[in-house]
């Protein structure tokens, strides 16, 4: 489970969350922490943990606690129960008495490998008190689940780094020792780091900002970022989809209208650029703007002034525009379609927004938080995504981006009777030969044969191996699931329910 899910994840904070939290799981630890060494403070920061921190900030100075000895020896330690070790600080989780005098706890190095000397960070875990016999297990077990997170934890090492320079310089308010935060926002690519650490750059300035990206891939979230991240995160954030509305309605609900002003106003409006004043305003497709509400755009960006349909008097507005568009707007410049001092004046910081099947890396991590999300909303109580159902969505072409994928999950939220995400839960689409890479050369036979062998493999899974337990986790009889075993040639002891084989599958 841990290589999966370095290969899935990638080298970022997120990623390494989820190992925390299988290793909790799998495990049947209390808590799991993963400290990071900063070498400009030479201390051990608490960065990614499963299990509620009471301190979020703290830090472990070389030879501090239990923690810090091992960052200055880089040499594992166990501690059989809490509150028989004097050394224990109990700094970071805020653990009660009752829990210390329950609790054990084992810290280990970071590194890339046993000889080496440089201390990348410390891997720790809460679990059942016991004695040093029985805690070894875990120790060695351990230490190699930190030497297989040791390039991981490097690259996290880096990136905080990096981010601690651009808060040093006041680019980056929004940014956490674990980077860039929102609460729908989930990168674990490269190529999506990188947007958000341009959205962290931005943000703070009065720059106007131009995303570009195909339909779907989550334009309208970033400029919700972008935003959040301002010194005008407490005004209005406004928006509107210029394609959504005719084009002789689209200029009045910019710049507002006085009463009389055109057949139906019978009333004074206020248009956007008003209602945003002090804040920000979002203009997604603008590349659907007419040349003549183009030009007004301009005034608004440039004079910071604009005037109501019907009226010669002008209204001074203060207002920060984020742009965004699916369209070439470098084709429309030579079709005489899209005004081209706007287009250098909205272009000042344009940030490009990569399709989803160029970063797959995003793609189970994104399909698992809106899992969670939605079953949430339809209170449902799937567990998981089977390792099938993975392999569709992460070979699927993806053509509606993000918001197909959404879409998608909750289709298999909705019909979904059980605690598995399956791939006949999973719209047709992703199943034919045009739209994945999976192997659709199978006969009818052994499509069944492949479906029969997921599902002993997942009931053998949750029996930890009992076959009379998988027997009646599927309502078949002992003799059928014992057949289907010996036909399919799988092992059950592979997913025997002791604590070493636990350890192993964790691996």
């Amino acid at each position: 489970l841990v290589m999966r899910e370095l290969a899935q994840r990638g080298a970022i904070q997120p990623g390494l969350k989820n190992l925390l939290r299988i290793l909790c799981e799998t495990c049947g630890y209390k808590r799991a922490l993963l400290a990071i060494f900063d070498p400009e403070t030479n201390s051990l920061k608490l960065s990614v943990t499963h299990g509620q921190a009471k301190h979020a900030q703290v830090s472990y100075q070389a030879g501090e606690g239990v923690t810090g000895r091992v960052m200055a020896t880089g040499k594992p330690e166990v501690v059989p129960v809490m509150k028989d070790a004097p050394g224990f600080l109990n700094l970071a989780m805020g653990r009660t008495k009752e829990e210390m005098a329950k609790l054990g706890f084992i810290c280990v190095p970071v590194k890339y490998a046993a000889e080496e000397t440089e201390i990348l960070g410390t891997l720790s875990v809460d679990l059942p008190a016991g004695d040093l016999d029985d805690l070894e297990l875990d120790r060695r077990f351990l230490e190699v689940v930190a030497g297989m997170v040791a390039k991981e934890v490097a690259s996290l090492q880096e990136e905080m780094a990096m981010q601690r320079r651009l808060v040093a310089q006041g680019m980056a308010p929004g940014l956490t020792a674990e980077g860039f935060e929102h609460p729908n926002i989930v990168a674990a690519s490269k190529s999506m780091r990188l947007v958000l650490q341009q959205v962290a750059q931005v943000g703070p300035s009065r720059a106007t900002v131009l995303l570009r990206g195909e339909s779907g891939t989550g334009k309208e979230l970033l400029a919700e970022a972008i935003h959040s991240v301002s010194p005008r995160k407490s005004k209005p954030l406004v928006k509107l989809n210029c394609a959504a509305l005719p084009a002789d309605l689209v200029e009045s609900e910019l710049f507002g209208h006085v009463k009389g002003a055109f057949t139906g106003a019978v009333q004074s409006k206020k248009g956007l650029f008003e209602v945003a004043d002090g804040g920000t305003l979002f203009l997604d497709e603008i590349g659907e703007l007419s040349l003549e509400a183009q030009a007004k755009v301009l005034r608004a960006i440039q004079q910071k002034e604009i005037q109501r349909l019907g009226s010669e008097q002008t209204v001074t507005v203060d207002t920060r525009l984020v742009t965004a568009t699916n369209r070439p707007l470098e084709a429309l410049l030579e079709q005489g379609r899209f005004r081209e001092d706007l287009y250098y004046r909205i272009n000042v910081f344009p940030i490009f927004i990569p399709p989803l099947r160029e970063r797959r890396q995003d793609i189970l991590p994104l399909s698992e938080h809106f899992l969670h999300k939605l079953c949430e909303e339809y209170g449902k109580t799937i567990k998981r995504i089977s390792t099938p159902a993975i392999d569709l969505l992460t070979m699927y072409h993806w053509p509606g981006n993000v918001r197909e994928l959404q879409n998608c999950m909750e289709r298999a939220v909705l019909i979904c009777d059980e605690e598995v995400i399956r791939t006949y839960h999973l719209p047709p689409s992703l199943q034919t030969a045009e739209s994945s890479a999976t192997d659709t050369s199978l006969s009818f036979g052994e499509a069944v044969n492949r479906f029969e062998q997921e599902l002993l493999v997942d009931a053998l899974k949750k029996a930890g191996g009992n076959m009379l337990q998988a027997a009646r986790e599927l309502k078949a009889s002992y003799r059928i699931i014992n057949y289907k075993v010996k036909k399919y040639r799988i092992d059950p002891k592979k997913f025997s329910s002791s604590k070493a084989a636990a350890k192993r599958r964790a691996i």
